[in-house]
């Protein structure tokens, strides 16, 4: 069976993911985390404002009861506090606490050191970049998520 180029790159794209998934599994064990935990703990950048529940549930693409059972298991390991925005008292924001950040910066490390990305150059990381950012480029409109962040990393 011969398989469509778009086909070949979901695929490949695919097992990227699983691989660099695979290769930090034992990290994210010792921190007590699953992926989608890790992910919400990555996507709480301690240098901007706290993230609402509203901003994470678009930035993780899930719903609200999903995002509210991920945060719970943050807030049980003492990764971030759930407070009030003090800009709208009716939403909530999360903040990483300092073992949350600690435990971040570990994930982030393995991640990029484990990554099949990290064998290729800075050259063909910018090609990636730019046209990863192409295929987000709609997406991000339609949904908010965190495609736009992407760009600042490689410029």
């Amino acid at each position: 069976m011969t398989r469509s180029i778009l086909e070949a790159v979901v695929v490949a794209s695919h097992e990227v993911s699983m691989l660099t998934g695979d290769r930090i599994a034992a990290v994210l064990a010792e921190e007590g985390l699953t992926p989608a935990t890790a992910q919400a703990l990555w996507l709480i950048d301690p240098d901007e404002a706290p993230p609402s529940m509203k901003t994470m549930a678009h930035r993780l693409f899930c719903n609200a009861p999903n995002l509210s059972f991920i945060t719970n298991q943050l807030v049980e390991r003492e990764f971030v506090e759930r407070s009030v925005d003090p800009a709208d008292r009716r939403s909530r924001v999360l903040t990483l606490t300092e073992s949350g950040r600690r435990a971040r910066a570990t994930v982030i490390a393995a991640t990029l050191a484990l990554t099949p990305f990290a064998r290729l150059s800075p050259e063909d990381l910018r090609e990636l970049m730019k046209l990863l950012r192409k295929t987000l480029e709609p997406a991000d409109q339609e949904t908010g998520g965190p495609a736009a962040a992407t760009g600042e990393i490689l410029g």
